[in-house]
C-alpha cells in the first residue's frame, strides 16, 4: 500500500470471472486530508487512482504499472468525513502482459468516479 492507512478493504467479492465488487472505508484522519483541504477534506483523484491500482494488483496477484488512463471522470467530491464508505466495481480484461480495468466508484446512490485504466504487468 503506497499510502499507509489511507483506506481499509471491508469486502472484495468476485462476481464473475472478470468482475469484482469491493467495499472500502477511507481513513478521514489520514495525513493527506490535512492538506487536501484543511477544514473541508476531499479525497485526491490520484489517491483514488492508486486505490484502484492496488485493488487490481491484489485481484490479479501481480505488480502493475499504469500505462493508459481513458475516460477518467470525477463526478462527485468524496469527503471522507461525510461518506467514508465507498463501493467500487472493477471489470477486468487480462492478457499475459496487460490488465485493463473499468471502474465505477460510488458512495450511497452517488457515482463519484468512472475510469478505464490499462496497466502493464511488471
Amino acid at each position: 500500500m503506497l499510502l499507509q492507512n489511507f483506506y481499509k478493504i471491508n469486502t472484495l467479492d468476485k462476481i464473475t470471472d472478470a468482475s469484482y465488487s469491493v467495499s472500502i472505508n477511507l481513513n478521514a484522519k489520514h495525513e493527506i486530508f490535512k492538506g487536501h483541504f484543511p477544514g473541508n477534506p476531499v479525497t485526491p483523484g490520484v489517491g483514488m487512482m492508486q486505490i484502484i491500482k492496488e485493488l487490481t494488483e491484489q485481484i490479479v496477484g501481480e505488480e502493475l504499472f499504469l500505462i493508459k488512463a481513458v475516460n477518467v471522470k470525477f463526478m462527485a467530491l468524496i469527503n471522507p468525513e461525510e461518506t467514508p464508505e465507498l463501493k467500487l466495481t472493477l471489470d477486468l480484461v487480462q492478457t499475459k502482459n496487460e490488465v485493463k480495468v473499468k471502474n465505477t466508484t460510488f458512495f450511497g446512490d452517488t457515482t463519484a468516479l468512472k475510469l478505464t485504466n490499462t496497466y502493464k504487468v511488471l
